[in-house]
C-alpha cells in the first residue's frame, strides 16, 4: 500500500509539556513516567505514575487534578509499593500500570508489570479508591508486560491484552496477545491478535499495547507502540488498530504508518532517549476528545490530545 498522502496530525502536544517531572515530587525521585490514567467518580483525573527511585527500583504514586492538565495533587508518599515479602515477583519493583474501570466489579483494575528475578511479568490488583488495594498477584509468567484488562466480559470470560516475548536469533519477537479467564486468576486460550511485522517496518519485530483499550461505537481502539532498532538505538512510536466490539480477537483495521513519535527535546533526550510511551488515556464520551498521557524519554510525563472520531476516520482510509 502506498503511504497516505492525506496525513494530518492526529495528536497535538500540550504546549507546556512536560506536565510532571521529578522536581514536582514531594519526595526524592530519579524520574517519573509511564502513568496509567482514569476518571474518578468525582470528575477528577487520576494518574498512577511510575516513580523510579535512585536505586533504580520503581513504585507507583497517584496524582490527581481537576482538569487533568494542571495543579496536580500528588500523594505525599508512595501509593503502591512493591511487596516482595508476600509477592516475591515484585522484588525489583512495579512498573507501567494500565487502569480500567470495571462496572461489574465496581472497582478499578490495575494491570502492571512486576519486575521479578526471572524477568518482567504481568500482575493484577483491584481498588475502589486508590488508597487500599486487593492484589491478585501474577497472572502471566515472564517475560511478559504491556497489559490491560478489558472492562467487560466476552462470552462470560474476562479478556486481557498482553505482550509476551519470544526469544529468537538474531532478533527477539514480541506480538500482542489476548487471553481469557473466568475468574481473573486462571488464564487460557492465549491467542495472538496483532503480530509485529518483519523487515524495515516501523513496527517490525516488537510491538506492545500502550494505554488501555478504548471502547468506541465502531470497535475497540488500540493504541500500540512499535520499536524500531536503529544504529543509534531503539525508537518507540505509536500506531493504531481496531478490534471487533464483541470479538476482540477479530482485527477490523490496522494502520500501516506510525501516527506519533518522539520529536521534541524532552522526548528525545532523557534516561532512555527517543521514547514516547503512553500507559493512560482519558476519553470524553460526549465529544470524543482524548487525553493521552505518555512517558517522555523515560524521564517525565507529557500530554497529547486528539479526537477518537479523527482516529477512526484515519483508520478507515487504511484499506
Amino acid at each position: 500500500m502506498a503511504p497516505n498522502s492525506n496525513f494530518a496530525e492526529l495528536f497535538h502536544r500540550y504546549d507546556k509539556n512536560p506536565i510532571l517531572t521529578g522536581n514536582d515530587w514531594p519526595y526524592r525521585a530519579n524520574s517519573v513516567f509511564n502513568a496509567g490514567a482514569t476518571f474518578l467518580h468525582d470528575g477528577r483525573t487520576l494518574l498512577l505514575v511510575r516513580v523510579e527511585d535512585r536505586r533504580g527500583i520503581s513504585h507507583l504514586t497517584a496524582a490527581r487534578s481537576e482538569d487533568g492538565v494542571t495543579n496536580w495533587i500528588i500523594d505525599s508518599e508512595p501509593t503502591f509499593m512493591p511487596d516482595p515479602r508476600n509477592y516475591p515477583e515484585e522484588v525489583w519493583g512495579v512498573e507501567d500500570p494500565r487502569i480500567t474501570w470495571v462496572p461489574e466489579l465496581e472497582k478499578y483494575a490495575i494491570v502492571y508489570a512486576s519486575f521479578s528475578s526471572s524477568g518482567p511479568l504481568v500482575s493484577l490488583a483491584l481498588t475502589k479508591d486508590f488508597r487500599s488495594f486487593e492484589r491478585k498477584g501474577a497472572v502471566m509468567p515472564p517475560d511478559d508486560k504491556d497489559a490491560a484488562l478489558f472492562p467487560r466480559r466476552f462470552g462470560g470470560r474476562w479478556a486481557l491484552v498482553h505482550r509476551p516475548i519470544a526469544y529468537e536469533f538474531p532478533v527477539n519477537r514480541a506480538n500482542i496477545w489476548i487471553s481469557f479467564s473466568p475468574d481473573l486468576k486462571h488464564w487460557g486460550d492465549h491467542t495472538v491478535v496483532l503480530e509485529a511485522r518483519r523487515g524495515a517496518w516501523w513496527d517490525a519485530n516488537k510491538i506492545g499495547l500502550s494505554p488501555q483499550p478504548l471502547e468506541t461505537p465502531e470497535g475497540w481502539l488500540i493504541i500500540y507502540h512499535g520499536v524500531r532498532n536503529t544504529a543509534a538505538g531503539c525508537l518507540y512510536r505509536l500506531g493504531l488498530a481496531l478490534l471487533d466490539l464483541d470479538d476482540p480477537l477479530k482485527v477490523i483495521r490496522r494502520g500501516d504508518e506510525w501516527v506519533f513519535g518522539p520529536d521534541e527535546p524532552y522526548e528525545r533526550v532523557g534516561d532512555v532517549g527517543d521514547v514516547v510511551f503512553p500507559c493512560g488515556v482519558i476519553q470524553d464520551p460526549k465529544t470524543g476528545e482524548i487525553r493521552l498521557y505518555y512517558g517522555a524519554a523515560d524521564t517525565t510525563i507529557a500530554l497529547a490530545t486528539g479526537n477518537v472520531n479523527e482516529l477512526l476516520d484515519w483508520l478507515k482510509k487504511q484499506d
